[in-house]
């Protein structure tokens, strides 16, 4: 059983624990009254005269210890009953913490085993402790940590050193031996530091980030498509937005039941708040609040029959998990910001901190810029604009809010046009 117990914390706790108790019982044992009444002491008869000697003229032996006559109460009697009727609790209490008789001596030779056996225990006791004091100062040096390089593979993987899992390490985390994806790895892939040192050495030569003066500049990865990995947090969204989108909601909703009810049976079901927490941490972006109370209301579009989905501007609505996959792909397309890190993220086809909400079909998405909150389009011949239909839309609370007014009134959202074919909503395009 001892040997299942590796951790050096448990093994001085239970030395420690050991030492202690055996140091317990040997001073009690050695604080034990070795004077008291002996067999020989003389003991009062009933009347509180000594006991007189018999005939023969050996005295009576008495008790040990004396207990008291019949029909006297007792010291402890009079104490119990002096303070009020019995009790269990006060009993125990009294029974507990009353001092207890005295007990006949030991003599010199129960002495001096116990002496010597306390003596044995008290030595196991250091030798253990002292044994494992010395391990953890000379054996346990701790286990050497090796860190994922940015591009998600190792290096000791590409120089065909086994990882012990076939897995590659994860980009900016930091693994030993007894945790992490490739168990082992240090063990058995120790060259990995050598490699890190001669990358990071002061001589290596350095790239020259800066590009010739009429050469095109080269392109580089797209931060915001490769975010850190952080833990769902569940926000809550603004009530005031919560009543603002949901009031228009209503407006749309109300038309549709009146004009196009195919169309309103493809309205979505309620997100679930954690399902937009857990998107957000994987995309590494932020909703924002009238995109989340919309979800919370309408979880995209979901498809009922060949009836066209529910959606703006010619596209149809997405869910979370849909806004979540659409970022990844378009992320896996266009992973690079042409240009250079200082290239402006909005003059691209692509940016992954763009939110993809809506898409046609054909590879475009009506998306929002996560940090300027406005309406965008991207489309598939590789053009990003912000002024989706011809007009700016300033946030999706606006595009919410225009397009129940081209509802209600029969107008239209910059070039795009609501109509109804057979119960169904449908988007034109009208000339300006």
């Amino acid at each position: 059983m001892l040997r299942l117990i590796t951790s050096r914390r448990v093994w001085l706790a239970l030395a420690a624990g050991a030492l202690a108790a055996v140091v317990v019982v040997v001073v009690r044992r050695w604080r034990r009254p070795e004077d008291g009444p002996r067999d020989d002491s003389p003991v009062k008869g009933a009347l509180g005269s000594p006991a007189k000697e018999t005939a023969s003229g050996t005295g009576h032996a008495p008790r040990w210890p004396p207990a008291p006559l019949l029909g006297v109460p007792a010291e402890e009697d009079l104490r119990r009953y002096a303070t009020g009727p019995p009790s269990a609790f006060r009993s125990a209490v009294e029974r507990t913490f009353a001092p207890r008789p005295p007990r006949e001596p030991r003599d010199g030779a129960v002495k001096s085993r116990l002496v010597r056996w306390g003596a044995v225990g008290v030595g196991l006791c250091l030798l253990a402790f002292g044994t494992q004091v010395l391990e953890n100062a000379v054996f346990s040096k701790g286990t050497p940590a090796v860190e994922g390089t940015a591009s998600g593979e190792s290096p000791a993987v590409a120089d065909g050193c086994e990882t012990g899992t076939g897995q590659a390490l994860e980009p900016g985390m930091r693994y030993t031996e007894e945790e992490g994806p490739v168990a082992r790895y240090v063990g058995s892939c120790l060259k990995v530091n050598e490699l890190f040192k001669a990358m990071h050495a002061p001589d290596a030569p350095v790239a020259d980030p800066t590009p010739p003066p009429d050469g095109p500049t080269a392109a580089v990865p797209d931060a915001d498509c490769r975010p850190r990995v952080r833990s769902p947090r569940v926000r809550a969204v603004d009530p005031g937005v919560t009543r603002a989108v949901n009031r228009q909601w209503r407006r749309i909703e109300r038309w549709l039941a009146a004009n196009a009810p195919e169309s309103l049976r493809t309205l979505g079901r309620p997100a679930r708040a954690r399902t937009i927490a857990v998107a957000e941490a994987q995309m590494g972006l932020r909703f924002p609040d009238d995109l989340r109370a919309s979800l919370l209301r309408h979880d995209g579009a979901r498809a009922v029959g060949d009836t066209w989905l529910f959606g703006f501007l010619g596209n149809w609505n997405l869910g979370v998990r849909e806004i979540r996959d659409a970022w990844r792909q378009l992320c896996e397309i266009d992973g690079e910001n042409q240009g250079g890190a200082d290239v402006d993220p909005r003059a691209e086809w692509w940016d992954g901190r763009m939110i993809p909400f809506g898409a046609n079909g054909s590879g475009d998405h009506l998306v929002i810029d996560s940090v300027a909150r406005d309406v965008g389009h991207t489309d598939h011949e590789g053009q990003m604009s912000f002024t989706p239909g011809g007009i700016r839309i300033r946030s999706y609370y606006g595009l919410l809010k225009a397009t129940a007014n081209a509802l209600e009134t029969g107008g239209s959202v910059g070039h795009w046009k609501p109509v109804v074919t057979d119960g169904e909503l449908d988007w034109d395009v009208v000339e300006s």
